[in-house]
């Protein structure tokens, strides 16, 4: 009789098990999405430092070659080629000869053009885009505006 009584003292009861689960699934369902947003941020962050060191890159060539680049392949190697989430970059030469369609250049909520001389931007976690910011495709783009004076989620311009 001694012996199983001394086995119910370290065995688990049920509930105590079941308190364990309970807390450990409390903890995931507040660890899960911070998580999940820390990597969002992190994307996010890569992005505009890729948009950066790309533009950086466009007005070395503008530079040198007195006119900005028709396409990013024009910039050479050991640049970043795809964002984040596996989609290339976006670029339109504006400032060009001859140059873009008035409807091919993105807009901000006011209508007029983000940029003067050159449109480079991701097209964000979902993979898709809008010419004007505010429409629902293009609120999570990473763009660059006001002549690489803004560079970060479109939402925030």
């Amino acid at each position: 009789m001694r012996q199983n009584y001394s086995w119910r003292q370290r065995a688990f009861t049920l509930v105590e098990l079941m308190i364990a689960l309970i807390v450990i699934g409390a903890l995931a369902a507040i660890a899960i999405p911070s998580y999940q947003q820390y990597i969002e941020d992190t994307k996010n962050k890569q992005a505009i430092k890729d948009i950066a060191e790309l533009s950086m890159a466009i007005e070395r060539f503008h530079t040198e070659n007195a006119t900005f680049p028709g396409n990013l392949a024009a910039l050479g190697a050991n640049l970043p080629g795809n964002d984040p989430w596996g989609n290339a970059y976006q670029y339109l030469g504006i400032d060009v000869s001859p140059p873009p369609g008035n409807g091919d250049v993105r807009r901000d909520k006011n209508m007029n053009p983000l940029n003067s001389d050159y449109d480079l931007y991701s097209m964000g976690p979902d993979g898709d885009t809008a010419k004007q910011l505010t429409a629902a495709k293009g609120r999570d783009d990473i763009v660059r505006a006001g002549n690489g004076g803004f560079i970060g989620i479109a939402l925030e311009h």
